[in-house]
């Protein structure tokens, strides 16, 4: 996979360094922000990856992003309690599974009784008495 022509690995290698440089040349983000902007650029990577790759792991991909994103926030100041935390993801995971269920079917057929209805007759007359 390439972005911009380049593979993304060395995409993120350059903020990382960018990030540090500037960090050591005025910019006022802490250790713990760099980590976690890194963090979050690394799990939109993953993100990308699982689409274009399509390992089927799209699902945890972007519930990983979420967390990322969830820990991004909660290192530049936003104040949060764990059960809120909890509940947003929880959100997240119901939407995920919600948008991205697949149909599953099972490895063996149908069985004969799967095939016929008990209220209808073999020929798909309803049955007397019913």
């Amino acid at each position: 996979m390439r972005i911009f022509g380049r593979e993304p690995v060395y995409l993120l290698a350059l903020v990382a360094i960018t990030l540090k440089l500037s960090a050591a040349y005025g910019l006022e983000v802490t250790a713990e922000q760099q980590g976690a902007i890194m963090a979050i650029l690394s799990l939109a990577v993953a993100l990308a990856t699982a689409i274009v790759l399509r390992t089927g792991a799209v699902g945890a991909a972007i519930v990983n992003l979420a967390q990322g994103a969830l820990a991004l926030f909660l290192a530049f100041g936003l104040h949060m309690d764990a059960e809120t935390q909890s509940l947003w993801m929880a959100a997240v995971e119901g939407a995920v599974a919600l948008l991205i269920h697949r149909e599953v079917t099972a490895p063996i057929g149908p069985l004969e009784i799967e095939q016929r209805s008990p209220v209808k007759a073999g020929d798909g007359r309803p049955l007397s008495g019913v």
